[in-house]
């Protein structure tokens, strides 16, 4: 774990387990005044600086010898090495051209992408509070070493692992390590003493800060204990960092056997060449390019043993430069270049829609997801709470519409309605409410949600001239309970003009209810006289906060408590003030919880805001907490919201209409999960047509869920949707589930437990703004915004470089297998000394292959997404870009083009020729050569010719090339000039590519010692005719795909409407409301989310 010249940060005993002085001694610094700046700089010469290292940091030698060890170039190597050998220095020279430029531009594309993932660190804590030399400094967090002593505030990001000395009701957001949403207490008086380090978690460390968590309350000083890859974050991620052999691989007798020892070495050596070769490591895309040119490799030997037996193994060099002629015409040498170039074109673009690409290979994963597992908070959400509505007994129900900015109370409007009346509704429904009930099990009805969220907001309120309510005696008390038990703040920003929160996410969105009736904290402690005397801060073993406060000068004082309903509601004695006072009753108890459960039902969470008056207090004698939670008056409930981002419901359409599934895994309560994820669309609204079974299997609690066997969750009709009070461990038995149907699944996660999900995961998605350094390091791709419309983004352009490369692949291959015909046929064309004369020369074949091949497919992989990249199912992981459809075109199209340029070179030397084929003619140019060179120039112009044009058939696989957009608004009736030139670099590639066929016939030099063929004339006509005759098949093959629904994506021809059944989407109509807007604008949206048994 350690660095290499650092020195190892330890310790006697565990910080934790040690006194703040004996810390502070160990480390020779002062508590009061930190250290000198001298000593922070030799310190960080000592133990290095305070980052993860780790697998993400880029080394220019291991790129390079990976683009050295690609299989393409491989290949070509050998090709190169016998050029050399036959004494040919041509080609020789032009192969290790192609062979340099291949490994330079891999080389550049892929170390500028490594090293563009390193700046993805810089995502953790950014800045660090320390004191030195007495001063307190803020520094990059990187600069912190241990022995300084670090402020930390409400919404800083530790820096370190901090063994703290000072705490004011500080709380520490640590799930990142523990997985735990509830923020940590921290403790000082905790006496550890008698503990040991296994025996005490990280969370119940209650002295300690650990670097990457958040301060979510309060506020401490601690001195930095551990920085780099020695805090716990760090050991994480070390024991991440060591690759895992796979099974059989030991050395040890005992665990195999005597045979173990031999068995596990020639093993390792397998995987060690595999590896090297490219066949055992990296992505589906890149094993299969890797077989395939060992496959080619195998071909070309199979081509020169060919060539070889028909010379009947007379090997001279005439023999073997005709061998290295079929063996480069069937490897496309391009290919590695294209792909390499087509992917950072690719990454770009990601970028440019806020996903960063770890790999440039994770992009042909993207385009085969089936299923994606996502968080709720920040991803489908927008991660910050919003007071949406407030319940006081006896007055109603306050609704905050149209507010989009949890930070500002200044957006949205506030209405006063009538709370619903459940006594009327039991009576009239005859179906009474039961909490406890699995909140799958029920639906209400949209027409009475609709009904009485109308009635609430067409209810006429007193207001006064700003619009928002008129402040009651009941209201008032209300919110000053909100705002002064609340350690959040809310500013406004002057010379921003823009409104500011710092604190835990529930508070501010109390604290800015408060503000919307100018009753905030700050205003109420200076306006209005409340000092605070007593804080009793959060505790999650009894969920709730109090705080005592005196009004100016009076002499009793208040105490105010806020927390979950069941804890707050068995310490009421009454509720309500005023007139609506009432004492608590079962009954009225029954009618707080089913107020709770309306509001959890709406996706909000609920909290109880109480209050009592206290007899004088002066804040000197501490008063047991039971002693001060009591005979409380329940004043109301606060629903709070976090709304979902505005794009995610068309998210979620998009992709259940790509044939995607949308599962969530959150931790939130299942109403509360349930909830959102009706309003975002992942489950139908209404589920009473489906069957029990799946109805019942869409939602489902994480105890539940862990509480199944695999057996029994392979049994269940579809695996949930929703799954909530979701654990790491969790996550993890959900992608094993979806694995085992044949699945092909995405996982966003955020923290360090989620880790190893996501290295699970197919396409591991971590958040770049809420995520850990350890999160990323582990998945595939970052998400900027951390929003789940870009997930659908990146799985867009998956499909589309998917696509492309096809396209490319296609176009490359085809023009190889055209010249391994028109060469192998060429075989027969034997001159007078009994060579066989090759139609196409090798340094043709290199021209055709490297420029005339390579520009059209790097426009190939620049096409824009077709019309229907959205609306057909993901494709076949199991058989990548190699469909049977490209592998059968490649065949159809490559032996038309064959056939037509073969039948032009016999048109050629048996027609006019006379079958005349010339003495040497593969070498030298001479009179008796005047044919073949001829019928050699026709050939290659026609060749290249059908190349360009292919590019053009290639940009849609099934569609003519004279129609690619059914779709097309413009009305055009010949689209097909606008449809080329859409492509601006395929058009100009195809166009330069036709004209550099004439220079290349018709310079002196050039053609005759380098390419072997002489200027042409009326064979002009042969080259144009074929492009007519290619065009003509290519269409003929199009149009019998189209009508016999060959190679149909999903078995489903483009166009043609897919019918909607059980086994392949829920279709529901579902009320939409956005809680941001009013209750009153509804509306009515087909949701459409995929349900096949995957």
């Amino acid at each position: 774990m350690p660095s290499k010249g650092y020195t190892t940060q330890e310790y006697s005993k565990h910080p934790f387990l040690l006194s703040s002085e004996e810390v502070i001694s160990h480390l020779q610094t002062n508590d009061e005044t930190g250290i000198s700046l001298n000593k922070a700089q030799d310190a960080r010469k000592i133990y290095g600086p305070n980052k993860l290292e780790g697998e993400g940091v880029v080394k220019w030698y291991s790129v390079l010898l990976k683009q050295v060890s690609n299989a393409m170039i491989l290949v070509l190597v050998l090709a190169m090495a016998l050029s050399y050998g036959v004494t040919d220095y041509i080609e020789g020279g032009v192969i290790t051209a192609v062979i340099l430029l291949n490994v330079a531009i891999g080389f550049y594309q892929e170390f500028q992408a490594e090293k563009k993932m390193d700046s993805l660190r810089a995502l953790s804590s950014p800045s660090a509070a320390v004191l030195r030399d007495g001063h307190i400094e803020t520094i990059p967090s990187a600069e912190v070493v241990p022995g300084d002593i670090v402020q930390v505030k409400t919404g800083d990001t530790i820096p370190a692992d901090l063994r703290l000395i000072e705490a004011m009701n500080l709380e520490c957001d640590e799930k990142i390590l523990t997985g735990e949403a509830i923020p940590v207490a921290k403790d000082l008086k905790v006496d550890f003493s008698n503990n040991n380090e296994l025996e005490t978690g990280i969370g119940d460390r209650l002295n300690m800060a650990y670097s990457s968590s958040t301060v979510t309350k309060g506020r401490g000083r601690g001195v930095v204990v551990f920085t780099g890859m020695y805090t716990e974050i760090g050991r994480i991620a070390a024991s991440m960092q060591g690759k895992k052999r796979k099974p059989n691989r030991s050395l040890s007798r005992r665990k195999g056997g005597p045979m173990q020892p031999a068995k596990g070495v020639l093993l390792r050596i397998w995987d060690g060449v595999g590896e090297f070769l490219g066949l055992t490591v990296g992505t589906p895309l890149q094993r299969k390019l890797s077989k395939l040119a060992y496959i080619l490799f195998g071909c070309a030997l199979l081509l020169a043993i060919i060539v070889f037996g028909v010379n009947k193994f007379n090997v001279t060099n005439e023999v073997a430069i005709y061998a290295i002629s079929t063996g480069i015409a069937i490897i496309p040498e391009s290919l590695v270049a294209v792909l390499t170039i087509t992917m950072v074109v690719g990454m770009t673009q990601m970028r440019k829609r806020r996903v960063v690409i770890r790999q440039l290979s994770a992009l042909e994963a993207l385009g085969g997801v089936t299923n994606i597992c996502s968080d709720k908070t920040g991803t489908l959400t927008l991660g910050q709470m919003i007071t949406r509505k407030a319940w006081l007994p006896g007055v109603g129900m306050y609704s905050v519409n149209n507010a989009e900015e949890a930070a500002d109370p200044t957006k949205g409007s506030v209405t006063l309605g009538p709370a619903p009346d459940f006594a009327k509704e039991k009576e009239k429904d005859k179906k009474p409410f039961d909490r406890d009930a699995p909140a799958v099990s029920w639906d209400v009805s949209n027409e009475k949600n609709a009904m009485a969220e109308k009635e609430e907001a067409m209810t006429p309120t007193s207001s006064d001239s700003t619009g928002i309510p008129l402040i009651t005696a009941e209201l008032q008390e209300f919110l000053q309970s909100t705002a002064l038990c609340n350690l959040a703040a809310v500013r406004l920003d002057k010379e921003k003009n823009e409104w500011q929160a710092i604190g835990d996410p529930t508070e501010i969105a109390l604290q800015v209810f408060a503000h919307r009736f100018q009753l905030g904290k700050k205003t109420l402690q200076e306006q209005h006289g409340w000092t605070q005397l007593a804080e009793y801060p959060f505790d999650s073993s009894i969920k709730r906060m109090s705080v005592i406060y005196r009004e100016g000068e009076k002499e009793n004082t208040h105490i105010f408590c806020k927390g979950a309903v069941e804890r707050i509601i068995d310490l009421c004695t009454t509720i309500g003030t005023g007139p609506n006072q009432r004492t608590v009753t079962p009954e009225v108890k029954e009618e707080v919880l089913e107020q709770m459960t309306r509001l959890a039902q709406q996706g909000l969470r609920v909290m109880a805001i109480a209050q009592r008056q206290y007899s004088a207090y002066d804040g000197q004698v501490e008063i047991p907490r039971e002693d001060i939670e009591k005979d409380l008056t329940l004043l109301g409930l606060a629903g709070l919201y976090d709304p979902p981002r505005l794009e995610t419901k068309d998210a979620v359409r998009e992709c259940a209409t790509a044939g995607i599934k949308v599962h969530m895994l959150t931790g939130d309560h299942p109403s509360t999960a349930e909830a959102i994820a009706k309003e975002v669309g992942i489950i139908p609204t209404n589920r009473a047509s489906l069957p029990h079974s799946v109805a019942t299997s869409l939602v489902k609690a994480a105890s539940e869920f862990d509480a199944m066997t695999e057996d029994e969750i392979d049994a269940l009709p579809t695996l949930p949707l929703v799954i909530a009070r979701c654990a790491p461990s969790t996550k993890t038995r959900m992608i094993a589930a979806l694995h085992r149907r044949r699945a092909f699944c995405a996982m966003t996660g955020d923290g360090v437990n989620d880790a190893p999900s996501l290295q699970a995961a197919d396409v591991g998605i971590a958040m770049g703004l809420a995520g850990s350094d350890v999160a990323k390091g582990a998945s595939d791709i970052v998400l900027t915004d951390d929003n789940f419309a870009s997930i659908v983004n990146a799985i867009e352009e998956g499909r589309r470089m998917f696509d492309n490369i096809q396209k490319f692949i296609l176009h490359l291959l085809t023009s190889n297998v055209a010249e391994v015909i028109l060469l192998i046929v060429g075989l027969g064309f034997q001159d007078e000394a009994g060579f066989s004369v090759f139609p196409l020369s090798p340094l043709q074949i290199l021209w055709i292959n490297m420029l005339t091949s390579s520009f059209p497919a790097f426009g190939l992989g620049r096409e824009k997404p077709s019309y229907d990249i959205m609306r057909r199912p993901p494709h076949k992981s199991k058989h990548g870009v190699f469909t049977g459809q490209v592998i059968v075109d490649m065949i159809v199209y490559g032996t038309i083009m064959g056939t037509c340029t073969l039948l032009t070179f016999v048109i050629i030397i048996y027609g006019p020729g006379n079958a005349d084929l010339g003495v040497d003619c593969n070498r030298y140019y001479s009179g008796s050569c005047n044919t073949v060179f001829r019928a050699r120039a026709a050939v290659f112009a026609e060749l290249t010719w059908l190349i360009l044009v292919s590019a053009w058939e290639f940009k849609n696989l099934r569609r003519s090339m004279f129609s690619l957009d059914p779709e097309r608004s413009d009305g055009s009736k010949f689209p097909f000039f606008k449809d080329i030139y859409e492509n601006k670099f395929l058009f100009y590639a195809v166009a330069i590519g036709a004209v550099s066929v004439f220079p290349a016939v018709y310079i002196p030099g050039l053609n005759t010692q380098v390419f072997k063929h002489i200027g042409i004339g009326w064979e002009w006509a042969l080259a144009l005719g074929s492009v007519v005759l290619f065009v003509a098949g290519v269409e003929a093959w199009k149009a019998c795909k189209r009508r016999f629904g060959w190679f149909a994506v999903g078995g489903v021809e483009e166009g043609s409407e897919r019918k909607l059944g059980l086994r392949q989407g829920f279709i529901s109509f579902s009320r939409a409301v956005s809680m941001r807007k009013s209750e009153s604008d509804l509306d009515r949206d087909v949701v459409l989310q995929a349900g096949e048994k995957v």
